[in-house]
Formats: C-alpha cells, structure tokens, sequence
C-alpha cells in the first residue's frame, strides 16, 4: 500500500524529461538528473550509455561535496525542484551560503584595495613625471659637466702617476746631473779664461760638484734598487 502510494506519488511529482523547459539555464546533466532526493539505484545509473552522458569535469572535492549535501539534505522535493528550475530561486539561495557570502566579502575587500593603491598610483604620477623630467635635466646637463670634470681628473692623475714614477725619477735626476755637470765645465772655462778670480772659483766649483756627486749617488742607489 505505502509503496503504491509513494510511487504514485513520485509518477505524478516527477515530470518526464521532455516536459521540462526548453529555456532552462542548466545544463543537460542538472535537468535531467532525478528530482527525487533519494539516491538512484544502480540499475537507473547504467541505464544511460556512456556515450549518451555529457562528459562535465569535477572541480568539486569530496569535502565541499559533503557540505553541499548537508546544506541541501532538509530541502524538499519541491524546493530542490524549484532551484532546478528557477535560476533567481538558486542564484538567491547561492548567495545567502556563509561560504559564498565571505567569498564575496573578500572578494569586495580585495577590489576596494585595488581600487585604492590604483588611486594613490594615480595621485603619485604628476610627482614621478617631475622627477623623470629633473633626472632628464640632470642626465644632459649637470652630468656632462661632471663627467667631463671626472675625465679632467682622470687625465690629472695619469700624468701624476707618469710624473713620480721610478722610471720618470730616474730620468729626471739623470738630467738633473747633466745639468751640473755642464756648470762645472762652464766654470772651469771661465776660470781658464780669466773670468773668475780663484777664490770663487773654489766656493762655486765645490758647491757644483758636491751637489753632483749626492745626485749620482741617488741615482745608483735607485737604480740598483729598481733592477735588483
């Protein structure tokens, strides 16, 4: 008795699939399935050929399944028939899910956010124009001239280094020594030539030769010292 009631019940409960809807927004896998809430039985499972079944991808894991059933289980038939059918009846139940409703809170946080640090980028670039343009002026003007008091220096200390280098000193007392040397030829002539008296002759020609003799002195040192 019970079961003639039920399946009667569910006859005339359950439309046939042809009668539902062409304008449903659901795909065919949602319209067709069962409106039963019980589960189907393995029999009606297999029913359908494989290749009569539209193949949709799960993104669904077994945990948000299991709160979706918990969600849905004290739903009627009628109700759960309803968000089938009716797409303002499910996007209004979707929306009032906590799950969906911290979703979308968070999704509206994130955008204020955005919206936010878009805003004060905005603000920012007059000030990232000027010091474009200030390090553009810098760039062409107050660098050339930097840069070409650096080569100036540059140039300065080559020399420098060129100037006070051993080889360099070496040259330098080298003709530092000639120099005396051509003095001390000089003074002997004027002393042959009468043009000095003798007196200071001696003073001079000792002071010329002392100071030639320290030089190649230094010379040798140096030298020895470079080539040891």
């Amino acid at each position: 008795m019970f079961k003639s009631f039920w399946g009667s019940q569910e006859q005339q409960a359950q439309p046939h699939p042809q009668e539902i809807p062409t304008e449903s927004w659901y795909p065919p896998s949602v319209v067709n399935s069962p409106s039963s809430s019980r589960p189907s039985t393995p029999s009606s499972s297999f029913s359908q050929r494989p290749a009569d079944r539209p193949e949709s991808p799960s993104h669904v894991s077994p945990a948000e399944a299991a709160g979706i059933i918990v969600l849905l289980k004290d739903k009627s038939v009628d109700e759960l028939r309803k968000l089938l059918s009716d797409k303002s009846a499910y996007q209004q139940y979707l929306l009032s899910l906590d799950q969906v409703k911290i979703q979308n809170n968070l999704r509206d946080e994130l955008r204020k956010e955005t919206l936010q640090i878009a805003r004060e980028n905005l603000e920012k670039e007059p000030r990232i124009m000027e010091l474009r343009n200030q390090c553009r002026i810098i760039r062409t003007t107050e660098l050339a001239a930097a840069q070409e008091r650096l080569n100036e220096l540059e140039r300065q200390k080559v020399e420098t280094l060129k100037f006070y280098s051993p080889a360099s000193l070496l040259h330098r007392l080298q003709e530092a020594m000639n120099k005396t040397e051509e003095e001390s030829e000089s003074l002997h002539r004027q002393l042959l030539d009468r043009e000095i008296d003798i007196g200071a002759f001696v003073q001079k020609y000792k002071k010329l030769r002392t100071t030639y003799h320290r030089r190649a002195l230094t010379h040798l040192a140096a030298k020895t010292s470079l080539t040891g």
